[in-house]
Formats: structure tokens, sequence, C-alpha cells
């Protein structure tokens, strides 16, 4: 279209809405009739205010008035319930009174023991229960009782709100008129003190012994509700009995009703304590209740029933304002809802009772006249508006028609650019453009074709690059991951599900944790939980994960917190799952080729091992003897010299002796004869053992050790207890050796990604870069060969190789002048069903006789060292040889055999197994002796049957004390 034909959008409105004068039109029409509705509602509210006042005094003046009348007639209630006291009381204590022959013979007794009137005769009823024995009632009091008689006849017929009279004593006597069958009414066993027409007249409910009224009641005698005006009856400061006059709620409300209430409302009586009294027909249907509803006779006479809770004007709906005005003499009118409808209430205080009597009324009644007339001056005004809006119909009809063509104009083009949208918003990025005179819209339309340009080459480039993106996760990662720490569930990608076989892509952690490898699964947990009290944003871990075939995969697991709460904890996390089981692999057959590396040693080892075997005999010998000369050394005042030639002969025995040991204990690594026991170890309990071992020592050096809290829940690695505590006293050894003076000594651990780390800090001058680098060579002492400090050198590398045997690693971190980290890595575990640590230390017990033990022992020096540790309390026979050995057992019975293994003819196992083999010598206590220190060889023979076993060379002090605890467990 040519551009001179076009026009803006403003302009195009402007001119359509410039041609009517609408709105300035429907403005005055309205104020017109506002101000009239308004007047009305004026000149209406004044009336029913001026109505309103005049109906609070009348009701208030009412109210008073009638509250009036009611505490006149109970006073006269009230004055002849004193009367019929006084009569009760005198009546009691005329002890000459003789009842006349009928009224004996009214009296009868019934097979329980109820002492009763059978008969009316124009007299009172009576009643003697049970629950007083026949031979304890006082019947003379019932017969001086009988002449009160007229008097309660005569009360009763003089005043008609009075329903019955009656007198109850403390001994469950009831005398009461008119007449009924009591035993039918009561039961045989009533306690009438129990009642509350009975004890409010007593001393602590009543202490100035007037008359009070009681609360409406269900009454057992069968009248129905009714409420009492009740007063003591004393003799000196004795309680007695309780005379009462009964009104019934019938009568109380037959009082009410004629009572003068304007405006057609009706009159209510409410206790002290809220609960409706008296309620009339009208009443009823406003509270939804009805006065006289159904009642259990057979209840009531077993116990007090009261009105029910809905009868509380405190219990219902909508009446606190009312309760708060009458408990605080705010005016005597306040408006309530009552009945669906707004009534005016108005009460008087009965001053003799504390009653309120409320007079209610309709509100509709009070201003019916003036809504009436209101109501008319609406309908005139309703007429008004339907006439104006008869007009603007017609108005409104021509205006329709007049932009009916301006509006198709402007939503036949704007329809178009809307469906240009939607096209763009499904992917049709070339909509058709639609044609339009307003110059503004065609703008608006080449935009929208614009952008749809722009945005499929967008989407172009979008595509590509997730493309891109899609190959590279799947050639990098294992699949998305995103946990929720709220709802503690983690969402995964579709082809992590698909390659793990699991049941959905969105899982509760607890779910996704059932297929992590239970050695993995605490150390994960505990990485989560350090991760999220770290404040930290990346999460690292490695893992191993079942997959759908029932293998366990290695996952490298990272991420980074997306989203954190005010308290900065970790609300969404996000990462990526890497498959690293080929490069676990990898790292473990680099480990395999690094101990076959290793292996060229083995000749260098086996002959150290022999080497070392040999000379733990001869050493044995030399430590030996060193003792036992040091031990009689000690005896002797004179022998100073002898005794530090001695301890010096056994300083360097043991030093050869550590030196052997571990030689030994390095060439059973490196020739594969060691056998681990691995198992969970929990890392609380093997710290603070390994604490305790050596805090004689750090004590000694006057060092500080400090020992990291164990975790919550427990913590384990997996690995063979003796060797880890192994490393870590060599650990613990060289921080406490190698430490500065006063120094500091740290021991903890540390929960990594892939393991467990234990470390060892000490303050000592630490390592340079040339020392750490010769740190785990064998024999290598870093330049400390001649000083004082003991050592062999191979105790780091020992460690190394029982590190590589567990799977695990060592290491160090030091600098120079700071001090040193030595740390171990181990594998995660799972905890074990149960573990059980049982030990007892064996006292020394007093030994009275020598005891016979044999010695079997080929080499002299040791069978002498061995003889001289027991001889204070025992007698040790020598044989050399297994035939010996048995021949000897043959025909005697010792207390304690002592065993070397390595014998001329044969093991000295098989002498353990002739032994256990015969009754005799089944329960003798067996200690195995040899120059092996194998743990397998121990373990076979304490499979066997052997109580101890023991290495060459022998410590004296632990021979005593094994031997002690063996021969004197039982003492």
């Amino acid at each position: 279209m040519p551009s001179s034909s076009r026009y803006p959008l403003r302009q195009w409105i402007w001119r359509a809405f410039v041609q009517s004068a609408l709105i300035p039109l429907i403005l005055v029409e309205s104020v017109l009739i506002a101000v009239y509705l308004l007047s009305n509602q004026a000149i209406r509210d004044a009336q029913i205010e001026h109505l309103q006042e005049t109906a609070v005094k009348d009701l208030a003046s009412a109210a008073l008035r009638e509250g009036q009348i009611i505490d006149g007639r109970l006073r006269s209630i009230e004055s002849l319930v004193r009367v019929y006291r006084d009569a009760t009381h005198e009546a009691l204590l005329d002890t000459r009174f003789q009842a006349d022959e009928l009224e004996h013979q009214r009296h009868a007794v019934t097979d329980s023991g109820v002492f009763y009137t059978r008969s009316d005769d124009g007299r009172a009823a009576s009643f003697y229960a049970n629950s007083t024995p026949l031979e304890q009632q006082d019947h003379a009091k019932v017969m001086r009782l009988s002449q009160i008689d007229p008097l309660m006849r005569s009360i009763k017929h003089a005043n008609p709100l009075v329903a019955a009279l009656y007198f109850n004593t403390w001994d469950s006597y009831n005398r009461i008129y008119p007449w009924f069958d009591t035993p039918a009414q009561y039961p045989h066993d009533m306690v009438i003190p129990d009642y509350n027409f009975y004890y409010l007249a007593d001393a602590q409910h009543n202490p100035q012994r007037k008359v009070i009224w009681t609360e409406v009641y269900l009454d057992p005698a069968g009248l129905g509700w009714m409420l009492s005006a009740i007063a003591p009856v004393y003799r000196d400061d004795f309680l007695e009995g309780v005379v009462g006059l009964d009104v019934t709620v019938g009568q109380v409300l037959g009082e009410i009703a004629e009572l003068n209430v304007p405006w057609q409302g009706y009159a209510m009586l409410v206790s002290h304590d809220h609960n409706i009294m008296a309620l009339p027909k009208a009443g009823e249907l406003d509270f939804g209740l009805r006065e006289l509803t159904q009642y259990s006779y057979d209840e009531a006479v077993r116990r007090e029933v009261l009105k029910p809770e809905d009868f509380n004007l405190a219990k219902r709906e909508g009446m606190a304002p009312l309760l708060q005005a009458m408990n605080e003499g705010n005016g005597s009118v306040q408006e309530v809802e009552l009945g669906g409808r707004k009534q005016l209430v108005a009460w008087s205080e009965i001053p003799q009772t504390g009653w309120r009597l409320l007079l209610v009324v309709d509100e509709e009644q009070i201003f019916h006249d003036t809504n009436q007339l209101a109501e008319r001056y609406m309908q005139i005004g309703y007429l008004l508006i339907a006439g104006l809006a008869a007009f603007y119909l017609l108005f409104f009809a021509l205006m329709w028609l007049r932009s009916r063509n301006l509006s198709n104009q402007l939503a036949e083009p704007i329809d178009g650019i809307v469906d240009m949208a939607a096209s763009l918003g499904q992917g049709r990025y070339s909509p058709t453009v639609p044609d339009s005179h307003i110059a503004e819209v065609s703008r608006l339309a080449e935009a929208v074709q614009q952008a749809g340009r722009q945005l499929k080459a967008s989407e172009h480039e979008r595509q590509e690059a997730q493309n891109i993106l899609q190959l590279v996760l799947e050639s990098t990662t294992e699949s998305l991951w995103q946990i929720d720490t709220r709802e503690l569930t983690i969402d995964l990608s579709e082809r992590f599900v698909r390659r793990f076989g699991l049941g959905a892509s969105h899982l509760t952690l607890s779910e996704f944790n059932q297929r992590v490898h239970p050695d993995d699964l605490e150390r994960l947990r505990h990485l989560r939980k350090l991760f999220a009290d770290s404040g930290e944003d990346y999460f690292d871990a490695e893992y191993r994960y079942l997959d759908s075939r029932g293998e366990y995969l290695w996952l490298l697991s990272r991420g980074k917190v997306l989203a954190r709460d005010d308290s900065g904890w970790p609300l969404r996390i996000a990462g990526t799952h890497v498959d690293i089981t080929r490069l676990k692999q990898v790292q473990e057959e680099l480990r395999h080729a690094s101990l076959e590396a290793l292996a060229a040693s083995q000749a260098k080892s086996r002959f150290l091992s022999s080497m070392s075997h040999e000379l733990r005999t001869p050493l044995n010998a030399i430590h030996g003897f060193a003792q036992l000369i040091e031990m009689e050394a000690q005896d002797k005042p004179d022998a100073r010299l002898e005794t530090d030639y001695s301890r010096e002969i056994v300083n360097a025995s043991r030093h050869l002796t550590s030196l052997v040991d571990d030689i030994l204990d390095l060439s059973s690594i490196e020739s594969r004869r060691q056998q681990l026991q691995l198992q969970p170890i929990e890392i609380g309990a093997l710290l603070s053992g390994c604490a305790e071992l050596v805090q004689p020592e750090v004590q000694h050096k006057q060092l500080q050790l400090q020992v990291m809290e164990a975790a919550d829940p427990p913590l384990f690695v997996q690995g063979d207890p003796r060797r880890v505590r192994q490393i870590l006293l060599n650990l613990l050894s060289n921080a406490i050796k190698y430490n500065s003076p006063r120094g500091m000594i740290r021991l903890g651990y540390e929960v990594r990604a892939d393991c467990v780390r234990l470390w060892v800090d000490d303050t000592g001058p630490g390592l340079s870069s040339e020392q750490l680098a010769q740190l785990f060579q064998p024999f290598q002492r870093l330049g400390r060969e001649s000083s004082n400090i003991p050592g062999t050198g191979i105790g780091l590398v020992l460690c190394r190789e029982l590190a590589t045997l567990m799977d695990g690693e060592i290491g160090v971190r030091s600098e120079p002048g700071v001090g040193s980290r030595f740390w171990l890595d181990l594998p995660s575990a799972a905890s074990p069903e149960g573990t059980g640590d049982a030990s007892a230390d064996v006292p020394m017990q007093e030994v009275r006789s020598l005891v016979q033990v044999l010695c079997v022992e080929d080499h002299p020096a040791c069978m002498k060292i061995l003889q001289a540790s027991l001889r204070e309390f025992a007698e040790v026979r020598g044989v050399s040889s297994c035939q010996r050995a048995l021949a000897e057992l043959h025909g005697s019975e010792p207390a304690l055999v002592l065993l070397d293994i390595d014998l001329p003819d044969g093991s000295g196992l098989e002498v353990l197994d002739a032994m256990r083999a015969e009754p005799r010598l089944r329960d003798v206590p067996v200690v195995v002796i040899s120059a092996v220190a194998d743990e397998r060889l121990f373990e076979d023979a304490k499979a066997r049957g052997a109580s101890a076993c023991l290495s060459k060379p022998v410590d004296l002090q632990e021979v005593r004390q094994v031997a002690l605890s063996l021969l004197y467990s039982g003492f």
C-alpha cells in the first residue's frame, strides 16, 4: 500500500473516540444517582439511630423491672426455706414426740435393707438408703421428722413455684413431699452427701449457713430439670442435713413467659457462671437448643447430671462480647448474632442469687417501619437506574455499530501479528506478514518477521553447539547428576540409568547409595558431610558402583554448588560421573610392575633372612645370660659395674634383635611369604591405642602428643590390624626420636576422595629435598648413623612394603625448620557386623611351693636361661629331643611345658599333638618358643593347642609373666 494512506495508531484511536460524548454523560448521570442514594441512606441511618437509642433505653428499663419481679419471687421462696429449716431443726431436737400408729404402719424394710414409706396417706415420702446399714439407721429420727409433714404440705400448696420439699441427712436419709414410690426411683445404695444439693450447703461451701440456690440439675426424684433453694440444718457445729425447695425449669419458664418483654421479645434466665437456666421456646430456636431434652433418670440417681455444655454461653460462638460486657458492667444492652439475625440483648442482675435475667429482641422488629420506608425510597432509586440503563442500552447500540468498523480494522492485523508470534513459538521462522493501514502495526509486523530470521539463525547455531556439547559429554563423562539437599534426592541422566540398570532417573540418596560398594560407602558419606560443612564450592570423590551386570566400576564424581541458603548451606549441587575403572586398572598394573621390579633384591633378602635366623640362637644366649647377670648383680650392693656392663649387653642385644626382626620381616615381605589378615579397622580405636602405647616415651622425652577425635559415625579402613599398628608405631617412634626439644606430635586422619589418610605430624628439624629422595632406601639413616639415636635404617622401607601389600601408600611432606608429616593412605571399608576384644591382665600370684616344669630345648645355653628365669617358683627339668620329651611325659604330668619347635629329631609340634591326644595331658599348658618369628607358625601352634608363643631371643620378664599367668590363673 502507498505510505500516504497510512497514519499513526494514536491518531486512529483519537478520531474514533472524539466523535462520542459517552464519558461525560455517564459521569453526570452517575453523580445524580449517587447523590439520591446517599441522601436516602443518610435519612434512614438517622431514623435507625434514634430508634436504637429509644429501644436501648426501653430494653434496659424492662430488664431492670422484670428482674426485680423475679428477685421478689425468689425472696419469697427463700423465706419459706428458712421457715422449713427452723421447723426441721426443732423436730430433730424434740425427743419427746411420739409418732402415731399410722406413721409406723407406713414404713417397711426392703430385702436390700432400705427403710421406706410404702403408702401416701397425704404425708411425705421417706427413704433410708442401705449405704447406712440397717442396724445403724436412726428410725427414731425418721418418726420425729413426721411432725413437719403438715408444714411441707402447706408450703407446697401456698407457692405454686415449689415443686417439692425435701430434707436430706448426713447418713443418706431422705424425706420428700409430695410422696412417691421411693424404692422404685432411688437406688438402694444412694449416698446423699455426694449430690450438689447437699455438699453446696456444708461449711466449706456455705460457711454463713444461709439459703443458697443450686445450679440446674436433673432431679433424681423424676421431676425433670430443676433448681433448688437449700439451707443447712446444724446441731451445734455438726451438719445434720440439708432442707430444700425444688423449683422445676418448667415452672420458671411459666413465670418468665408472663414477663412483659417489648417488641415481641422473650426473657431467659442465666446463672452466674453463664449457664442457661431457663429458656423459652423462642430462645430454643435462636440458640438451637431444646430446654427439656431427653434425659436418663437411671443416670441421674447414680450421679449428678447438670445442664450440658451447649447451655453455657461461654461455649457458644459469638457470645464473648456479650459476656465481657456483662462481667465488666459496660452498659446493660448489647448487640449479638442469634439465629442468623442481629438481636439486642438487655440484662439485669438478680441480687439475691447473682443470676441474670436476659431480654432478647429482634432488631428487625424494632426497625421494621423505618426499613419499610427506606425500601420504598430504594425502589424509586432502582426505577431511575433502570430508566437510565435502558437509555444507555440504545446509546451503546449506536456506538457499537459505529465502532465495529473501526475495531475490525485494528483486530485483523493484530490477530495476524499474534499468529506470526505463535508461528515463531512453533519453530516456523518465516510467517506471513498481515496488511494494515496503521503504520505502527505494519512496522511491528516487519519487526516480528526480522526476529524470526534472527531466531532461525540462532537456533541453527544452538543446535550445532548442543551437538558438540553432547559429543563432549558422552566422550568424557558417564552421567550428569544433580542433588537436592532439602529433598535428599539425586537426578541422573538417562544414559547412566540404562548403563547401571537403575529403575528411574530420579532417586533418593538412600536408593542411590544401595549400589555403592560397602567398603566405600562410609567414606563417601563423610566426604559429603565434610563438603557441606566446609563451605567449599567443589566436590570430588572416587568410589565403586554396581552396574547392571553385577560388576563394580570405579566412578569419579565431581560437582559444584549451584545454590545456597542464607546460612551458606548448599541447596543444589550438580556435577558429572566419570568412569575411571580403566585408570584404576592401569594403576594396579603399575603397582604390580613396581613390585616385580623389586624381585631383583630377593636374593639379598633370602641371604639376610638366613643370616638373621642363624643369629637368633646365639643372641638368645647373650640376651638371656646378660639379663641373669643383671638380675643377680642388682642384689649385690658392691656390683654396680657388673650391673652397668650387663645392662649395656642387654641393650646391645635388644638393638641387634630389633635389627634381625626387621630384616626377617622385610625379607618375608619381599618373598611374598607374609600373609596378611585384611579386615575393617576402626580409626578412632586404632589411633587411641597407638597413642597409649607411646605415651610413656613421649612423657620421658618431655614432648606433647595430640590425637584427633574419632569420627561419628565410626570410620573404617581395610588392612591388617597388626601391620597398620606397626606402621603407625614406627612413624610415631621416628617422630619422638627426631623431634625438637619439648616439641609437638599430632596423630590424626583425613577423608580423601579415593581413600582415608592416617598421618603423623612432628615439629622436628624437617628434611631437605635431597634427604627426601633417600628416605625410603634400606639402611639409609640420612647422616644419623653415628648419632646416639638408635635405629636400623629399614623401618620406613618395611612400612612402605607393608602399605603396598595392603593396597595402600605411604608418603611424606616436610619443610626444613618447620617439621614433617608422614602419611599412610588405606582403602576405606564398611562397618563390620560386630567386633569384640577381650583381654585380661593376669596378676602375679603368690608362689607357695615349687612346681614341676618340663623344658624341651636342644641348645644348652637357652636351657640354662629358661631354668634360671623360673628358678624362684619352679623346678625346671630339661630334655633336648622329641623322643626324650615323650618318654618324660609318659611317666609324669608337669604343671607347664616350655617347647622349642626346631629339635634334632623332629618338630616340637609333634610333642604338642601327642599331649593334646592324651586325656591326662590335654589340659597341661604349653608355651611354644621358636627362633623363627613367623606368624603363620605361631597361629598353627595355637590352633593345635599351644597356650602362648614366644620368639627368640626371649625376654626373661616376659617368660616369667607368661609362666605365672598359666600356672596360677586358677588361684
